[in-house]
């Protein structure tokens, strides 16, 4: 059974473009995310991001898509995805309500001892972490809201970013679960 979450909507928000968040479970079965995606291609939505996973049920899978648009563009594209058969449940989250992250490697020059301790610095700041150093490059890993992860970037993008891998934002609404699956 298909529905969309009754708890405080983005809906009642401005219609201003803005990143939303939408928690979709989805039948775990192949050709799912072909289907979704392509939804989004062809009414020409773009997807910031997606991660799925499985989720607590083995039938079941999470995809967590980021996109940026407007209300009546999210309300859209909300109502066409409810009409897929392999979607289960639709929840547009609020992100002041929602624990989102996502993780980040990046991988940048670090050719002299003193650039790798100053971006050693900025990575502790960013509770980030060193996952690879070498005498040419450095590698951090930063976990938080897509926005921590762009301030990193930004603050270290004079030193040369060489490489950057991000997964995706995974998200889940605070407090009660609701148990309708």
């Amino acid at each position: 059974m298909m529905e969309l979450s009754k708890s405080k909507s983005i809906f009642d928000y401005d219609d201003s473009n803005k990143m939303y968040i939408l928690s979709v479970i989805v039948e775990n079965k192949p050709g799912v995310l072909f289907r979704i995606t392509n939804l989004f291609r062809s009414r020409n939505f773009n997807i910031e991001s997606i991660t799925v996973g499985i989720t607590e049920k083995p039938d079941l899978s999470r995809m967590t898509i980021t996109t940026i648009s407007d209300v009546k563009t999210l309300e859209q594209l909300v109502k066409q995805l409810q009409k897929l058969i392999d979607v289960i449940q639709i929840n547009v989250l609020n992100k002041e309500n929602a624990v989102y992250r996502e993780l980040a490697l990046i991988k940048m020059n670090a050719k002299d001892p003193t650039t790798r301790i100053e971006i050693a610095n900025f990575a502790s700041i960013y509770r980030g972490n060193i996952m690879d150093i070498t005498n040419e490059t450095i590698t951090v890993e930063i976990i938080g809201t897509p926005d921590k992860i762009d301030a990193f970037k930004d603050l270290v993008s004079g030193y040369g970013i060489l490489q950057v891998a991000r997964t995706g934002v995974s998200a889940l609404p605070r407090g009660a679960v609701d148990d309708d699956l």
